[in-house]
């Protein structure tokens, strides 16, 4: 699933909040109701996070971006990206900030108790290290005593800390020492500045940092850790929305267009079985 993103360039470690950054599209089908302002559909994407979601000259791209601008065009709705940090995303959706977040965000049984979910990725984890380093991890097992980095509000972040308090410390060995960024590109800066040993961070944003840094850093796991879905989110109870959505995700799919996406980007569709676990049922 994960793996080589082909023809994406961007400004990676200078990426820069840009709040609405604004993409238009073109109507193809009926508009539907639940958004915030008529006609429009408010996208919140942390515009840091390649090959997900980031800026190239000044313009969101990535595939989040590419899926919501098809999924607006679908439904006749002019589509409009709110540069926010991640680990605000769940709250502005809340507080009607905007319509729907769309930036990896990973399906968990906590979130889908604070907003609704359209499941329309999988992904995994990888852990970075630095290629100078001969520390090689390949399980969250293999952190204890280490300093990780992740993006603020990672989803992992809890489990780190579970196998940290019941792994590592009750066989008596030190504990996990959890570093949280604001960006992915601050964690892999910590990372490069040996402020900390290690980078916990999706498998797709693991790989194009690697990439990106020329051979600086480099993937230590060779297997998934802790696959998960992504999900569109919209606000708790907001039926209309997600309903449209759905339809709009169902004519892409019908006209071959998400699956281009997916094969370009080397991402996956989820299962039935793959939302079930996600969400805990």
């Amino acid at each position: 699933m994960k793996q080589r993103i082909v023809g994406r360039k961007a400004g990676w470690l200078a990426a820069l909040a840009v709040p609405g950054v604004l993409a238009l599209a073109a109507p193809a089908m009926a508009a539907v109701t639940g958004t915030l302002e008529e006609g429009r559909l408010s996208v919140g994407s942390d515009l840091t996070y390649p090959p997900y979601a980031y800026l190239d000259q000044s313009q969101p791209a990535g595939f989040d971006p590419e899926f919501m601008k098809g999924l607006g065009e679908h439904l006749k709705l002019q589509t409009e990206f709110r540069d926010t940090r991640f680990a605000n995303l769940v709250m502005g959706v809340n507080a009607r900030r905007f319509d729907v977040v769309a930036s990896a965000l990973y399906v968990t049984p906590e979130r889908a108790r604070q907003v609704d979910f359209l499941p329309y990725l999988k992904s995994g984890a990888s852990l970075l290290v630095r290629s100078d380093d001969d520390f090689r991890p390949q399980r969250a097992e293999d952190l204890c005593g280490k300093r990780v980095a992740s993006i603020k509000g990672g989803s992992w972040i809890p489990r780190l800390l579970e196998v940290s308090r019941d792994y590592c410390v009750a066989q008596g060995k030190p504990a996990i020492q959890s570093r949280e960024f604001p960006t992915s590109p601050e964690a892999a800066q910590a990372l490069l500045a040996k402020a900390v040993d290690v980078q916990f961070e999706n498998a797709a944003v693991a790989r194009i940092t690697a990439e990106k840094l020329q051979g600086r850093l480099q993937i230590a796991s060779r297997e998934l850790i802790y696959p998960v879905v992504i999900g569109l989110a919209v606000r708790k109870g907001n039926g209309e929305l997600l309903d449209g959505l759905r339809q709009g995700f169902e004519a892409m799919k019908q006209d071959g267009e998400y699956q281009a996406l997916l094969q370009r980007y080397n991402l996956a569709e989820p299962t039935a079985a793959d939302v079930a676990q996600a969400l805990g049922n």
